[in-house]
């Protein structure tokens, strides 16, 4: 199995929507495919790749240093025992001659190509990759479906409490049991006002999440918490800058309630920090590195084996990003879920079409590769670089 060339494109991902920090009017994607001479069904095996939403597209890393590492290395220096691609090959081959930390953005580029050898892996093996990951790394066991929650709630002008409580019923109404929230972009009594709205919906605190996007410094943090506590909330997720661990250790102590973070941390070694320093509970807090975001799969296996040395269940996992990618991990690895974007960030946000969800979940369809095939809208993006 060679690969006979990569192409990438990049796509865009743009809203109006806005979190506390950042709005999406120019948002960018990378796409990719790698196209192999490997032939499934009379059709050559081709892995398709996308970083997810919050990181732009990184089509000068990818043209400059990770595409062109692929397609110079020996093809046989890429392969496993049985003649097929081994994505930590792959892996090793893409990072030759990048120095320790500093992680940055390259770490979206090699997730977008790591991701599109896992796909073409397991085409080649005609598995959906979710039942390669069981086999291959957690004794042939898998979740029959993934809890999901549906993410929303941004901001956009002239969006009033009113309208988002429709946007929420509209996520129950398609399956979803729990949902999430932006918060900390409008003053705090305001955001109130929009959690308690959104909470006479929903029912219960447990099945309402609020997320900061790393918004606040600590004293703010504090602040919000100590109203928030009350409402007994899935979890308050980023409230403080990513990489700020002590501040994170300080609101531990302080917030009773689960916190959520990690999506903005792109390596094992990261995590580590987070996990050692950050004073998270691994009783109740939640760890949502993206793998498309954080150097792909190759690294999120290394980030799993972190954690479970430091006492952390694969369970705690909910990784962000709302994709098909995600998905196949959670089931595969049994990890506690997965986000999901049931109307933003079109195409790249959501499942295969028909996966619908129920009472909270998704069952995997039974398709070789990740699946992105079956999503039409996704697909429609993807096939162009074939042409």
């Amino acid at each position: 199995m060679r690969i006979v060339a990569i192409r990438d494109i990049v796509a865009p991902i743009r809203s109006q929507i806005a979190n506390a920090y950042i709005d999406f009017s120019q948002m960018t994607a990378s796409v990719v495919a790698v196209i192999t001479d490997r032939v499934v069904d009379g059709r050559p095996v081709v892995g398709f790749g996308f970083n997810s939403n919050g990181r732009y597209a990184q089509h000068g890393l990818l043209g400059e240093r990770f595409m062109p590492r692929l397609q110079l290395a020996d093809p046989e220096a890429l392969l496993d025992d049985r003649g097929l691609l081994d994505p930590a090959r792959c892996w090793a081959a893409m990072m030759k001659n990048e120095k320790p930390g500093g992680h940055g953005e390259r770490s979206v580029a090699v997730g977008v190509l790591d991701m599109a050898i896992w796909d073409a892996l397991a085409k080649a093996e005609r598995r959906p990759l979710w039942r390669l990951l069981a086999d291959r790394y957690n004794g042939g066991v898998a979740d029959d479906a993934a809890w999901v929650y549906a993410a929303g709630g941004y901001y956009y002008p002239g969006k009033d409490v009113e309208q988002l409580t429709a946007e929420m019923r509209r996520y129950l109404d398609l399956g979803y049991r729990h949902v999430k929230m932006k918060i900390g972009g409008v003053a705090l009594a305001d955001d109130l006002r929009r959690i308690e709205a959104v909470l006479a919906l929903v029912g219960e605190g447990e099945r309402l999440a609020v997320d900061v996007n790393g918004r606040f410094d600590l004293p703010a943090a504090l602040e919000w918490g100590r109203a928030l506590g009350p409402y007994g909330l899935k979890w308050y997720e980023e409230p403080l800058d990513p990489l700020d661990y002590l501040a994170h250790a300080a609101l531990a102590t302080q917030y009773d309630g689960v916190i959520a973070t990690g999506e903005n941390l792109f390596s094992m070694q990261d995590a580590r920090n987070l996990v050692r320093h950050g004073g998270l509970r691994p009783d109740r807090d939640v760890l949502q590195f993206d793998p498309a975001l954080s150097y792909g799969l190759v690294e999120y296996l290394r980030t799993l084996d972190m954690l479970k040395a430091h006492g952390w269940s694969p369970r705690r996992c909910v990784p962000h990003g709302g994709h098909q990618f995600a998905l196949n991990i959670a089931v595969g690895l049994q990890l506690g879920g997965n986000e999901s974007y049931p109307q933003v960030f079109a195409p790249f946000g959501g499942f295969a079409d028909d996966c619908p969800v129920v009472d909270g979940r998704v069952r995997m369809p039974d398709l070789p590769g990740i699946g992105f095939e079956a999503k039409n809208d996704l697909w429609a993006v993807m096939k162009t670089l074939l042409d």
